[in-house]
């Protein structure tokens, strides 16, 4: 070595580059400028030679670089110039960019807003981002790690060598970036991370846009930009409607099992043959939104994406991030919302996750009272810490943002609102002010809805809270949390265990049927018979049914018919509405064949395709009578005509608008009796004709029906000054239109 160049080596530095424990690799790497000339440096441990290929004003030279280091380190003085390395190895060479000569893509100002926890588009520097710098395309690579002594990216480019490619700290805002020339989309990674006292693994990008099929576990690099949406119309559109005056019938599905291909193998089908299947099937059957249970990237089937390693990977399980943007993009062309469930309130303990990132309890907790859930085996994010807090706002808004979303539900809010959840004495820390409220939870709860709805004009946040914590939906300036709806867990658990009882024995828990209107209107709800019902042993919605073979699916009718007229808007698990016989398995396919091929018992063709067509019918019924959503959210939409005949267990009620004309008048009779010519109270002088009865033997039924308009009379029933007369379904619900009769002045 000359002695120009040997005294041009910082020792310690290259020392520090050889023994992979350098965090600004930039600062040794690369070229720098001198008294002498230009200095190029590089690092490869694996290499022979090296060689500097430099383009000086347009004259090429190839300039051989000194090994002044036996563990790889090379360097040369030369002129200014573009320039590249040549490597050679025992068996061939690489000519490659220097990752070292670019620039940070991340300013002071975003690690600024980053490190305060208001990045909301973070997610669009942080992870893996094809780029072209100065005309050499690549990836941009950065990753959250402030606790680590030294990251690397390491992939399919480099061997999976931590040795090479080690990157650059930026300041103190945690962040370690590089740019690698030649990585393109598609291309495998992860980062490997030396934590103090120098453990040494592998993790995936949290911030990464795709991931490998399980059961492989490296992040993937995607590139997002290249997707060219024709929804444009649709999300105008969407910014002007009023959610809690329209109708909205949800069908929840878990993608992976609604329909498997054939030949399964463990095969699914894809975002895009799935996009055109289901619309067609959404379409048909009535609904106006989908539920995805969560598609982002998680490791294991059975957890139906509850227990997240990518959240912002969303799962190569059915293709790609543009495969997914198209089954978004064709929802919409269909008219049909797309509402995606997001778990922001536990993450797995798997070791190439999120838990101990940096070596420290960098997105959980360290004390494990404040950082796991003992009984469901995971771990609870910190979300005092900004950082934290911003992976998961961003997160959100990502989702709603690049992925067009229409609305996020989200899981287990009161597993993050109660500092106690799930927890015995010991278990758990007491706020500042000695309570069970989580204030860090509550706090990101009220930013994210804030943000998003200044954000994303139009797209809805959904709440599964399963107590009586007060205003989920209220006003963030009334001490709400902000929240458009809340799932309505109590009726979902009243209503199940009154249609579980022999309808002989219904009377003695009439309450778990009128209960719910005593709070109907506490907050914005969504009736849900949600997957939490139909799994883990609880049946099916039909396997819940008491009774016989017909019994069960006469109330399954009369229960859906109730839902539908309840005030709230409306939420269905795949296969409830055909009466799937066995419980819900995410291992196989709903099953399909109910609807055409007839099971033993059935008398005339399939019950299972008649009570599909009566949740089609409903679902017409309900979009097309504004009495049935427009007032959802306020007392004056509904009235009780009688709700204490238990011991006949059966219920009357009115539906209405500001206009009385469009007022639905509903008779729901939970026995299997029969009425011939009862009487009921009616709301008002006029008539009332019959448009839906459940036990007509078009949906399976018996037939007992009111084919004839109903004119009320001057008789007094259940405290009404006026009355008709009808025949009462057995386990049926009927449904009448009321025109008022005007008095003449």
């Amino acid at each position: 070595m000359n002695d120009t160049l040997y005294k041009l080596m910082n020792w310690p530095e290259i020392e520090a580059i050889v023994y992979s424990e350098h965090d600004n690799p930039h600062q040794v790497l690369g070229v720098h400028s001198t008294k002498y000339g230009k200095l190029y440096t590089a690092f490869d441990p694996n290499a022979e030679t090296a060689v500097l290929i430099l383009d000086a004003n347009g004259k090429l030279e190839e300039i051989p670089m000194e090994k002044v280091d036996e563990g790889g380190f090379f360097a040369c003085l030369a002129s200014e110039g573009r320039y590249r390395f040549r490597f050679t190895y025992p068996g061939g060479e690489r000519v490659c960019e220097d990752a070292y000569r670019f620039e940070p893509q991340i300013s002071e100002q975003d690690c600024r807003e980053f490190n305060a926890g208001i990045h909301y588009t973070i997610y669009e520097k942080l992870g893996a981002h094809p780029m072209k710098i100065d005309g050499v395309s690549g990836t941009y690579f950065a990753v959250w790690a402030p606790f680590a002594l030294r990251v690397s990216v390491v992939g399919d480019f480099n061997h999976w060598d931590g040795r090479l490619y080690p990157m650059r700290r930026l300041g103190g805002s945690g962040i370690f970036e590089l740019f690698i020339p030649d990585v393109v989309a598609g291309d495998l990674y992860k980062f490997e991370l030396k934590a103090k006292g120098g453990l040494t693994y592998l993790k995936a990008d949290p911030y990464a846009n795709a991931a490998e099929l399980r059961p492989g576990t490296a992040s993937r690099v995607a590139d997002l930009r290249n997707f060219e949406w024709t929804d444009g119309e649709y999300m105008k559109d969407r910014e002007e409607i009023d959610f809690k005056a329209s109708p909205m019938s949800v069908y929840e599905v878990h993608l992976g099992s609604w329909k498997k291909p054939e030949e399964q193998n463990g095969s699914f089908y894809n975002y895009r043959e799935l996009a055109v299947m289901l619309a067609e099937y959404v379409k048909k059957t009535g609904y106006t939104h989908i539920e995805l249970m969560p598609l982002m990237e998680h490791p294991l089937d059975a957890s139906w994406g509850y227990q997240v390693t990518g959240y912002y990977a969303v799962t190569s399980r059915y293709g790609t991030p543009e495969d997914f943007m198209f089954f978004v993009d064709y929802m919409h062309k269909q008219g049909i919302g797309v509402i995606l469930d997001w778990v922001p309130a536990h993450f797995p303990r798997d070791t190439f996750g999120l838990s101990n990132f940096d070596g420290t309890c960098l997105y959980e907790h360290q004390d494990p009272r404040k950082g796991s859930h003992p009984h469901w085996g995971t771990l609870i994010f910190n979300y005092g810490r900004p950082e934290v807090s911003n992976f998961l706002i961003a997160n959100a808004l990502f989702w709603l943002e690049k992925y067009h979303v229409d609305g996020i539900r989200m899981d287990a809010v009161a597993s993050m609102l109660y500092l106690d959840y799930g927890k015995s004495d010991g278990e758990w820390v007491a706020n500042m002010y000695g309570g069970n409220e989580n204030l860090e939870a509550i706090e990101l709860l009220k930013h994210l809805n804030s943000i998003a709805k200044k954000r994303v004009p139009g797209a809805l946040m959904i709440a599964e809270e399963s107590t009586a914590w007060p205003k989920i939906t209220g006003d963030l300036n009334d001490e709400g949390l902000g929240f458009d709806f809340k799932w309505n867990m109590g009726w979902m658990n009243d209503f199940t265990t009154y249609m579980r009882q022999d309808p002989l024995f219904r009377r003695g828990c009439h309450g778990l049927l009128t209960f719910s209107m005593i709070y109907a209107y506490s907050e914005n709800f969504i009736l849900v018979l949600s997957h939490d019902e139909v799994v883990h042993g609880k049946g099916s919605m039909l396997g819940k049914m008491p009774g016989t073979y017909e019994e069960k699916f006469a109330n399954l009718r009369v229960a859906y018919c109730f839902m539908m007229c309840h005030p709230g808007k409306k939420l269905l698990f795949m296969g409830q509405d055909m009466a799937q016989l066995a419980e819900w398995n995410e291992e196989k396919s709903l099953e399909w064949h109910l609807l055409t091929d007839p099971v033993e018992g059935d008398r005339d063709g399939t019950l299972n395709a008649k009570i599909h067509t009566m949740v089609k019918d409903l679902n017409e019924l309900y979009v097309s009578h504004p009495a049935l959503y427009k007032l959802d959210q306020d007392p004056d939409g509904f009235e009780w005509m009688s709700c204490l005949d238990a011991d006949h267990s059966i219920v009357t009620f009115v539906r209405k608008t500001e206009n009385p004309e469009e007022s639905l008048f509903v008779v729901c009779n939970f026995t299997p009796v029969v009425y011939e010519k009862q009487s009921v109270g009616v709301p008002f002088p006029g008539k009332y004709k019959e448009i839906f009865n459940s036990d007509s033997v078009h949906y399976g039924g018996s037939g007992h029906v009111n084919a004839r308009l109903k004119q009320s009379k001057e008789e007094r029933v259940d405290g009404r000054d006026n009355s008709i007369q009808i025949t009462l379904p057995p386990l049926g619900c009927a449904i009448f239109t009321c025109t008022p009769i005007r008095k003449e002045k």
